[in-house]
């Protein structure tokens, strides 16, 4: 690859990183909103692999169909990896979470986690040991992590902490996906159709039959919202830009971009969800924007 080459395909990935931020912030906002409502972590789970599934279903049939008929299944079972880890083990603790705790207990412990889980992750089971600068920027940004989770923990109460072990789960979830799409190499838009359509398979039937919903109770704005957030921003677009940059910028550098969303999180929350800010938050906010600008302009 020429120096040309390299530099657009990296900035390419470094602006798939800054939607999958937006998106994802914006996730924390829209998912507390779903917490507030009568709608069960369950309904949104099943809106997001309904809707994502339904929308990709053409491509998710030709893929599958295709790997039967080359008997492709050290494929299919990768798929089906990150189906479990990158969509189900990750949306449903989430949304079990933001029942109990804050959106920015999400913002620290869900996307803040991502970066720290993955860096781990990959030290221990790749030897990947983040070193140098990238060791730098990631120790900057943890710190920024731990001066707005000082805040928001420390209005915590009740069972918020149930909500904070789901947050916890969810992160480790995805830092696994994230590791394995990029170790198998797997494409963006193929990954995502098949994540999401074999994730509806496994999920929807035992949603249906078994888990309670109430989503007939629902307001249908509401229903709206959250399936249109959940369904295609958050499992569709988010998805396909979060694996792209995964592939060409790295899974440390694109998790530890997303180190900016717990502060857009807490900046946001307070106009829209009413939740406090604090001085220390706010000088948190600054070193996570720090630690994740110098992780991303440091080539590796």
């Amino acid at each position: 690859m020429t120096t040309e080459n390299y530099n657009s395909t990296h900035r390419s990935g470094y602006l798939a990183a800054l939607v999958v931020i937006f998106c994802w912030s914006g996730f924390n906002i829209v998912s507390r909103l779903a917490g507030r409502s009568v709608l069960t972590p369950f309904d949104i789970a099943a809106l997001r692999v309904g809707i994502a599934s339904l929308i990709l279903l053409p491509l998710f049939v030709r893929i599958l169909w295709q790997a039967l008929q080359a008997s492709d299944v050290r494929l299919l079972l990768q798929y089906l990896s990150i189906a479990i880890f990158g969509s189900l083990g990750y949306a449903l603790p989430v949304y079990s979470g933001f029942a109990f705790a804050p959106a920015a207990h999400a913002g620290v412990l869900v996307n803040g986690g991502i970066p720290l889980a993955t860096a781990l992750l990959a030290w221990f089971a790749l030897g990947q040991r983040p070193r140098g600068w990238g060791a730098f920027s990631l120790a900057i940004a943890i710190s920024g992590i731990v001066m707005i989770g000082l805040q928001s923990f420390a209005l915590a109460g009740g069972n918020q902490w149930i909500g904070d072990l789901f947050f916890v789960f969810g992160a480790v979830s995805w830092a696994i996906a994230g590791l394995l799409m990029r170790r198998w190499h797997l494409k963006p838009i193929p990954t995502v159709a098949m994540m999401n359509g074999l994730a509806a398979i496994l999920y929807l039937p035992v949603y249906v039959l078994f888990l309670p919903s109430h989503l007939h109770e629902a307001p249908m704005n509401a229903v709206l919202l959250q399936g249109t957030y959940q369904g295609f921003v958050a499992a569709i677009i988010a998805g396909i830009f979060y694996n792209h940059a995964n592939l060409t910028i790295g899974p440390q550098k694109a998790s530890l971009m997303l180190a900016l969303v717990p502060g857009i999180t807490a900046i946001a929350a307070v106009p829209i969800l009413g939740e406090s800010l604090s001085a220390l938050a706010i000088f948190g906010v600054l070193l996570i924007t720090a630690g994740a600008i110098l992780g991303a302009v440091k080539r590796g």
